[in-house]
C-alpha cells in the first residue's frame, strides 16, 4: 500500500506527464493551424500554375483540349498588337509607378520621421481606379470644376487621349502605393542605431547631411525590397487599369494582365490566354530571381560575419 509521500510523488509525476502531453498536443495543433492552410494554398498555386503551363501548349479554346500544339499559342500571342502594346505600357507604367512611388514614399517617411504628421489613406486599387476615373473624367472631374470657376480654356482630358492615358494610371498608382512605400521606409529609418545618429549629431551633421550621409545609406536594403515589391505590383496590376481605363481608349493602356483576361474571358481562347499568363509569370521570375539571389547572398554574408 502506498504511503502518503509516495502517493504525492506519483500524483506529481502524473501531473507533469499530463502537462507535457498537453504542451505537445497544443504544439501539434498550432503547427497544423499554421502549416495546413499554407500547404493547401501553396499546393493550389503550384498545381494551377503547372496546369496553366500545360494548357498553354495545347489547342484549348472555350474548353480544355489537350491536343499538343507546341509553341503555336506563344507565337500567336506575341504577334498581337494587344501583347506588344501591353509590354510597352508595362515598361512606362512600371518605371513611372515604381520610381515616383518610392520618391513620394521616402519623402512622406522623412516628414513623419521629423514629426510632421500625415495620415495617408490605404485603399484598394479598385477604389483608387474608380475615384480617379471620376476626377479625370472631362465631363465631371477636375476639368469641369476649373471650367466652372471661369477658366473655360482649361483642358485636362488625359483619360480620353490615347497617348496620355497611360500616365493617368501612373498618377493613380503612385497615389495609392505611396503609403505602403512610406511605411517600409519609415520602419527602416526608425530601426537605425540611435548611437550612430547621436554620433553624427555630435559631429555637427544637420538634417540634410544626416539623411544623405548616415540614414539613407544605412537603409539601402529597404530600397531594394520596396523596388522589387512595387515592380511586382506593377507587373500584376489588373484592378487599377480595369477600374480606371478598362485598357482604353482603344487598347492604349493595355497591360499584360488585361491581355490574359482578354484571351481567356472575352475571346474564350484558353490556350492563348494560358500562354499569355505564362509569359507574365516569366516576367515576374525575371524580377524575383535576382532578388532571391540577393537575399541568399545577404544571409550567407551575415553567417560568415
Amino acid at each position: 500500500m502506498r504511503t502518503g509521500p509516495t502517493l504525492l510523488a506519483t500524483r506529481q509525476d502524473e501531473g507533469r506527464a499530463q502537462g507535457i502531453w498537453r504542451r505537445r498536443f497544443g504544439s501539434i495543433l498550432t503547427e497544423l493551424a499554421i502549416w495546413l492552410p499554407l500547404s493547401i494554398a501553396a499546393g493550389h498555386v503550384v498545381l494551377f500554375t503547372a496546369w496553366t503551363t500545360w494548357v498553354s501548349f495545347t489547342a484549348s479554346s472555350l474548353m480544355p483540349d489537350y491536343t499538343w500544339v507546341g509553341l503555336r499559342n506563344y507565337w500567336a500571342v506575341t504577334r498581337t498588337a494587344n501583347f506588344q502594346i501591353a509590354y510597352v505600357n508595362l515598361v512606362i507604367f512600371g518605371f513611372g509607378f515604381v520610381l515616383l512611388t518610392m520618391a513620394l514614399g521616402l519623402l512622406l517617411a522623412i516628414l513623419l520621421d521629423q514629426r510632421v504628421f500625415l495620415y495617408p489613406l490605404a485603399v484598394s486599387f479598385v477604389v483608387t481606379g474608380t475615384v480617379w476615373s471620376w476626377l479625370l473624367n472631362p465631363g465631371l472631374g477636375l476639368q469641369r470644376v476649373v471650367q466652372n470657376l471661369g477658366w473655360q480654356d482649361f483642358r485636362f482630358d488625359w483619360l480620353v487621349q490615347s497617348d496620355k492615358a497611360i500616365y493617368t494610371l501612373i498618377f493613380a498608382g503612385v497615389w495609392q502605393g505611396a503609403g505602403f512605400a512610406m511605411a517600409l521606409f519609415l520602419a527602416g529609418l526608425r530601426s537605425v542605431d540611435a548611437d550612430l545618429v547621436k554620433a553624427a549629431q555630435i559631429d555637427g551633421a544637420g538634417p540634410w547631411r544626416m539623411y544623405r550621409r548616415v540614414l539613407l545609406p544605412t537603409i539601402w536594403p529597404i530600397f531594394i525590397t520596396v523596388f522589387v515589391i512595387l515592380l511586382r505590383s506593377a507587373i500584376t496590376s489588373f484592378d487599377l487599369v480595369r477600374a480606371l481605363t478598362g485598357g482604353g481608349p482603344g487598347i492604349s493602356t493595355m497591360l499584360p494582365t488585361l491581355v490574359v483576361y482578354d484571351f481567356m474571358f472575352q475571346r474564350s481562347e484558353l490556350g492563348r490566354g494560358s500562354a499569355a499568363a505564362v509569359l507574365m509569370l516569366l516576367s515576374l521570375v525575371v524580377v524575383m530571381a535576382p532578388y532571391g539571389l540577393y537575399v541568399r547572398w545577404q544571409r550567407q554574408r551575415q553567417a560568415r560575419a
